[in-house]
């Protein structure tokens, strides 16, 4: 029998942390000393922050090193997690325990740091429910590239072709549609306006997920 896998982005999907994100990243580069509103971050939704600051420092012409800025950041956004009191996205345990119960294998392969995926699966405890975390800044290319999905892929011992990914933004989508592997895009509003027309499926709601219709012994 093929083994099978369920694949979650975690920012707006396992977490709907997508407006601490915006509020953070704005709050950073204006102690940078430029502006930038959510609109002008939204593209970059589903990207590393290596990749974002690259082009935001070519962009506002920063100073500081990416890794200084990342440092700024990252320390920000854990504390701002820590004192947010952000629970799990609806229907997320519910859905993790019903794939384990039914012996698919599931993983987080996400563009945020190691260190904050840790955090938040850690404040949510669902630390040890997944079989691989992978992290877009521990692979080659970050999404939209396939990457962080074939390494999820290859460490849970799966066919990519076996996958599904639950996903909310443009750059998820096409990453996971780049790996061979099927899509549902989450419709997540605070996540901006993202186009998910790539996607097998489109849902409002994780409990609106069609089981049934995924080929993993969920009907």
């Amino acid at each position: 029998m093929t083994r099978q896998a369920f694949l979650f982005d975690m920012d707006g999907v396992i977490i709907d942390s997508e407006p601490l994100h915006f509020e953070v990243d704005i709050e950073t580069v204006k102690a940078l000393g430029a502006e930038i509103d959510q609109h002008g971050l939204e593209p970059y939704v589903g990207m590393t922050n290596p990749e974002m600051w690259k082009l935001l420092r070519e962009q506002f012409g920063f100073e500081p090193s990416i890794a200084e800025i990342i440092e700024l950041q990252m320390n920000r956004k854990l504390e701002a997690l820590a004192a947010s009191g952000l629970t799990a996205m609806d229907g997320i345990a519910e859905l993790t325990d019903r794939l384990l119960a039914a012996g698919v294998r599931i993983g987080v392969a996400s563009s945020s740091p190691r260190v904050f995926i840790e955090a938040v699966l850690g404040q949510f405890g669902l630390l040890d429910k997944f079989g691989c975390i992978v992290s877009g800044e521990e692979v080659p290319m970050g999404k939209p590239a396939p990457d962080v999905y074939l390494e999820a892929a290859r460490q849970l011992g799966v066919s990519p072709d076996a996958c599904v990914v639950l996903e909310d933004s443009r750059n998820g989508v096409r990453a996971a549609k780049a790996a061979g592997m099927r899509a549902i895009g989450l419709r997540n509003p605070n996540s901006g306006q993202q186009d998910l027309s790539e996607a097998d499926w489109i849902v409002d709601s994780v409990r609106d997920i069609p089981l049934a219709e995924l080929g993993l012994g969920l009907g």
